[in-house]
């Protein structure tokens, strides 16, 4: 164990090589840096009482890192910080891949899973010790391509995965020329999860979708997760030796979905390998230059692997792998990714989790405690403390919102949420032309067309042009459930870990999607 005396931390940042350190404090911080392991985990600062294990349990291996999620000190993917009296921090952050830092009473610590390698410790004002290191992190990983972010619309956050090529061909007629540089095609084109392949809705085939889309003057882009497959997928079934294994000999799970239990790709298994850069190219070669590669953290999930390489290497491989295939004259997205690993690779990242059509659910932010889960606030807060990633590669905070049809937020909610895209400068919006009014679409056309001159002048407080926007209010953590709302969102978090109630959820939600396409 490598140890750092906090006293010794001047203006210099202190870079140390060790496999563990700790730097040992003199004085107590009032606030700790909690960051999680992929898009959707939690980023925020915390108080220093005890965190609450987040619930349902079924849902652990999609939303956080499963290894650390039961530890019960104050801990974070790659680095942690911790907040004094005197306004300023002191960060430890890793300057390679596989590490977890933790806070524990008199010290902050740094393990790497395996092997060593270079850790960044330093003590200031919070915006120049996160502008160093994500600087160090430039250095070793890469930095993103110069020019602005494409303006995106997503056919997910309307139709989800009920889309079908008559919807998709009238909405790509009715946006008209709203300036969009990408049209992007969603989830529910593909006959699985696993299987690449465009299913009955889309008779005319990806060729002619992507063509419908760039008759447009704009990018095709597309949607899939080639790092997962539900068990009834034909992938699976044909190639199950293909996918991550425990020690035990059982398949790991990826998490639940689309009603199904999910299973991590063996990222080093050579077939494995061959399919996935055969799939980039058929992507591209369909023409879909914009891809959203989504769930891409079950390439990072401990198990036991073809090739003996340690999981978020592993990963980064994979990342590398698909870079390759797809051709650098692609633009790639990266969802559901862990961070760090996805520097350098990707030309923009997910930094918070989905979006939805309500600012909060009770059920979610306080009974489960599980600030992961589809919704507007859980997307800002997070969103509002990776914003130090912005100088090294392109982030996306999700869609924004105009329309009031199918939404349950006030105006004041999807302003706040439009002006966080603006800060992030990537626009991308999911509202369907058919059910906007003309002034929505003018308020449509004005944010893409917007360049405000941004400057920040607190930790959430933001200046666009003449206004001032203060997000502070959004990221607030609720107070951790006690007495009968605890044991209440303990049954709730039991019950939602049960695969029977999810498929029941699941069919329900898919009956509301029929109505919802039905009305178009």
């Amino acid at each position: 164990m490598q140890n750092i005396n906090f006293g010794s931390l001047g203006k210099t940042p202190t870079i140390v090589r060790a496999s563990e350190i700790a730097v040992d404090l003199t004085s107590t911080p009032l606030k700790y840096h909690r960051h999680g392991w992929q898009s959707w985990s939690l980023a925020a600062w915390t108080k220093l009482n005890p965190m609450l294990l987040q619930q349902p349990a079924i849902f652990h291996p999609l939303q956080v890192d499963v290894e650390y999620v039961r530890e019960k000190n104050h801990n974070g993917s790659w680095f942690g910080a911790l907040e004094f009296e005197d306004g300023n921090i002191l960060l430890l952050g890793a300057l390679a891949l596989g590490a977890h830092v933790f806070f524990a009473g008199t010290q902050l610590t740094g393990r790497f899973e395996s092997g060593e390698g270079e850790w960044f410790a330093a003590y200031g004002r919070e915006n120049a010790v996160f502008e160093e290191y994500a600087q160090k992190l430039a250095d070793r990983f890469g930095r993103k391509k110069t020019g602005a972010a494409p303006r995106v619309w997503c056919s997910w956050y309307s139709l989800y995965h009920a889309i079908d090529e008559t919807a998709l061909f009238n909405t790509f007629e009715k946006l008209g020329d709203l300036p969009f540089d990408v049209l992007q095609v969603d989830d529910g084109w593909q006959r699985s999860i696993g299987d690449w392949e465009p299913n009955a809705k889309f008779p005319s085939g990806m060729d002619a979708l992507a063509d419908r889309i760039k008759s447009t003057g704009r990018m095709a882009g597309l949607w899939l997760a080639p790092l997962i497959a539900t068990r009834s997928s034909r992938l699976f079934h044909k190639h199950p030796d293909w996918f991550l294994r425990d020690a035990r000999g059982r398949h790991v799970s990826a998490g639940f979905g689309w009603g199904q239990q999910l299973y991590a790709l063996d990222t080093t298994q050579p077939e494995a390998i061959d399919w996935l850069g055969t799939l980039m190219k058929q992507v591209r070669a369909w023409g879909f230059d914009y891809l959203k590669l989504d769930f891409l953290y079950a390439g990072a999930l401990k198990g036991i692997r073809s090739a003996d390489i340690a999981r978020e290497a592993a990963y980064r491989d994979a990342l590398e792998l698909m870079r390759g295939a797809m051709g650098s004259d692609a633009f790639f997205l990266g969802c559901g990714t862990p961070i760090i690993p996805a520097l350098g690779l990707c030309d923009a990242i997910r930094i918070g989790p989905d979006v939805a059509h309500q600012w909060e659910k009770y059920r979610d932010a306080v009974l489960l405690y599980n600030h992961t889960t589809p919704g507007t606030r859980n997307a800002i807060r997070t969103v509002m403390n990776r914003l130090w990633l912005k100088q090294i590669i392109q982030i996306d905070p999700d869609v924004v919102y105009f329309g009031e049809r199918e939404n349950e937020m006030t105006h004041a909610q999807k302003s706040l949420l439009q002006d966080l895209a603006l800060v992030c400068q990537f626009k991308a919006t999911s509202d369907l032309p058919q059910w906007m009014t003309t002034a929505e679409l003018g308020q449509l056309r004005q944010f893409l067309e917007a360049d405000p001159k941004i400057e920040q002048m607190g930790r959430y407080v933001f200046q666009l042009d003449d206004r001032v926007v203060d997000f502070s209010a959004a990221v607030e953590l609720p107070e951790a459930p006690m007495g009968m709302v605890a044991a209440w969102g303990a049954f709730l978090g039991w019950l939602g870990s049960l695969p029977f109630v999810l498929r029941i959820i699941n069919r329900i939600d898919d009956e509301v999607l029929r109505k919802r396409r039905a009305s178009i």
